[in-house]
C-alpha cells in the first residue's frame, strides 16, 4: 500500500507499507528508492521497521518522519490482534484518549 498525507507532489507517494510474508525475491527498498518514495515501513515478525530515503538508499529509523505522532509499537499491538474489527475499534479508542 502507498499513501500520501498531503496533496500529491509529482507521482510519488510519501509512504509505502509492505507486509513481509516470505524472505528473498525482489529487493523492495531498491525499487522504492528508484521511485523516490521518502519512507517505507515493513511489517515483519510482528513489528514495524521504518526506512527513510537518504540519497540513493534507505537508512533504518526508529520512528516515522511522515507520521511522527504515530506510536509504532502501540500500532503494532493493535495489528497483532486476531479480530480486525476489534483491532480497529480499540485503536480508534486509543487515539481518542
Amino acid at each position: 500500500e502507498c499513501y500520501c498525507t498531503a496533496p500529491l507532489v509529482g507521482d510519488v507517494p510519501e509512504l509505502a507499507i509492505e507486509v513481509v510474508l516470505s524472505s528473498g525475491g525482489v529487493d523492495k527498498l531498491a525499487i522504492y528508492a528508484g521511485l523516490g518514495v521518502p519512507e517505507v515501513w515493513f511489517w515483519h515478525d510482528d513489528a514495524f521497521r521504518v526506512w527513510h530515503l537518504q540519497g540513493d538508499g534507505y537508512q533504518q529509523a526508529t520512528a516515522s518522519a511522515v507520521l511522527p505522532w504515530i506510536d509504532l509499537a502501540r500500532l503494532a499491538d493493535h495489528v497483532r490482534m486476531d479480530d480486525q474489527v476489534e483491532a480497529v475499534a480499540a485503536y480508534l479508542a486509543y487515539l481518542r484518549q
